[in-house]
């Protein structure tokens, strides 16, 4: 038996947009819940939420009978890290604050076995095998491994081309607050100058022929996004819409 198909990774490569919700509420239950909504796609954020690998574990079991195809963001490019996130089971994950293609190219080495990688060997005692159950685990993961990175900053940008040039790379995505930030408006990714960037960047992803991903809960900037030639497309984060549904609630009684 070999290593499951991505799912996520085969509808991209077939060219679908797929759509997708944030969860930062670091617990199973609501991630179990967000798994009933519909979206394409979750993803567990493991860089801004209060994640670690047991509760991003936990949350994977409860993703991955759902029809959503869940998805880990790291806190940043650890081959350690990476590792264990795959070795849990993760096959589609999302690297953080890349900005050359050396960086590019070692987290790409850290999700692949040798020789096309460094990933450490590890999978008769890892959930990525089911437990030894899947016998040639080790000799099809890697074709299985969404890798997805992040360009949030003006250093990232301009090694743009050179990160696209690498093969084995299914995504980039682009961070539309911390590049803000990097462009001197921090808090406003939706300055007209971060939105241009934002969607000449993506632009240049789709043309490139690698899929493009981005994150907004504004529906114009959505559809721009998708008319600039996005895929990878988060349309939802749940803390927000947790906590804006509750304050709605109370403002309307109070």
């Amino acid at each position: 038996m070999t290593a499951p198909l991505n799912r996520l990774k085969h509808r991209l490569a077939a060219g679908d947009t797929l759509y997708g919700c944030w969860l930062g509420m670091a617990d199973p239950y609501a991630a179990e819940m967000a798994a009933t909504c519909g979206f394409d796609w979750l993803l567990i954020d493991g860089e801004h939420a209060p994640n670690d690998l047991r509760s991003t574990l936990a949350q994977l079991a409860v993703i991955e009978p759902s029809p959503s195809l869940p998805v880990v963001r790291l806190r940043d490019d650890d081959p350690a890290r990476i590792k264990q996130a795959l070795d849990a089971g993760a096959q589609s994950l999302l690297i953080p604050m890349i900005e050359s293609a050396e960086q590019a190219r070692r987290a790409l080495a850290a999700t692949r076995y040798p020789p096309q990688g460094i990933r450490g060997v590890g999978s008769s005692l890892a959930r990525a095998s089911r437990f030894s159950a899947l016998p040639d685990y080790l000799l099809t993961a890697n074709e299985q491994i969404c890798l997805i990175l992040q360009v949030e900053s003006r250093a990232g940008l301009a090694a743009l081309d050179s990160i696209l040039a690498l093969e084995g790379i299914d995504c980039v995505f682009i961070g539309p607050s911390d590049l803000a930030a990097d462009m001197g408006h921090l808090g406003n990714a939706g300055h007209p100058e971060v939105r241009a960037a934002v969607l000449d960047a993506l632009s240049r992803i789709a043309a490139s022929g690698k899929v493009a991903g981005m994150l907004s809960t504004e529906d114009g900037f959505i559809a721009d996004c998708v008319t600039a030639g996005a895929r990878f497309v988060g349309v939802g984060i749940d803390v927000l819409a947790y906590v804006g549904a509750l304050r709605a609630r109370a403002r309307q009684f109070k």
